[in-house]
């Protein structure tokens, strides 16, 4: 994240991937994941996203805020492969993403550390590495003690940081979160969103991240991307950037509150056009 604190309006979504986008089919180094003109509608004839251009640079934290059904889940799904376009492109590595959902998406019948094994055991690791790399991660993100726990003794919070240590664990370069943190309760949220910065900061990873909460996108992003109500595309999107480390404390300065106006000011717009 840069270290000026300002808000920018960026140059149009469509100008900024044309800049970005690959010439003859290859990736330039400064792209970690590329949307170039991407529709996609469903077998039932609804259209959730429409010529939707967006390119990320490695190590951008980017959040996507929108109406509601204006497709920005239906983005990170395309992205992960999970779904396929209608039309347009995407450029991803997919061998190096991790994905976290809405819900923790645990496995009940396991214990925390094997759930966290669970991706490294699909793709093959060695036992004893996976048990490594597992236990390295649960110390990451504040389990260590509830290794032998089931999700079900696990509060919401805790929860979504044994899903967050599972997608780590593979050492993703690009990661998806669907609105992780969206269920839980205001204090926790914010408490899981320092924790996000923490890990963003020591994996530098690229994050694309799915909220309806204005401040939180503000609070963790580089750059804040809002989109159309449905059929959805990039309609504003805005530069941020505050000293790091970020601290609880910035929530409640008039820099941030002012901030948080005009991407409101801006989702309004996009809900009335």
């Amino acid at each position: 994240m840069p270290n000026a604190e300002v808000l920018t309006m960026s140059d149009s979504p469509a100008q900024i991937a044309k800049d970005m986008a690959p010439a003859n089919g290859r990736r330039p180094d400064d792209i970690a994941l590329l949307f170039e003109g991407v529709s996609m509608v469903f077998p039932d004839g609804t259209q959730a996203l429409d010529r939707v251009d967006l390119a990320i640079r490695p190590g951008e934290f980017v959040s996507l805020v929108g109406p509601s059904g204006c497709g920005k889940s239906t983005l990170l799904r395309l992205a992960a492969g999970l779904e396929t376009q209608t039309a347009g492109d995407i450029w991803v590595d997919r061998d190096s993403l991790g994905y976290t959902f809405q819900d923790a998406t645990l496995l009940p019948w396991r214990k925390v550390l094997p759930n966290v094994e669970l991706l490294m055991e699909l793709r093959g690791f060695d036992p004893a590495e996976r048990r490594r790399i597992a236990q390295e991660q649960i110390e990451l993100v504040g389990l260590t003690g509830f290794e032998n726990h089931y999700p079900r003794r696990l509060s919401g919070g805790m929860k979504m940081r044994a899903s967050l240590a599972r997608s780590l664990a593979l050492n993703p370069a690009v990661f998806l979160f669907d609105e992780p943190f969206g269920a839980l309760d205001e204090i926790t949220r914010e408490r899981l969103n320092d924790e996000l910065i923490a890990l963003y900061i020591r994996q530098q990873f690229t994050g694309l991240f799915v909220t309806h909460s204005i401040p939180e996108a503000v609070y963790l992003s580089s750059r804040v991307v809002v989109m159309s109500r449905r059929p959805g595309h990039i309609v504003a999107s805005f530069d941020i950037a505050f000293p790091e480390p970020r601290g609880p404390e910035l929530r409640y300065t008039s820099r941030f509150a002012e901030i948080c106006g005009e991407i409101s000011l801006a989702l309004r717009k996009a809900m009335e056009g």
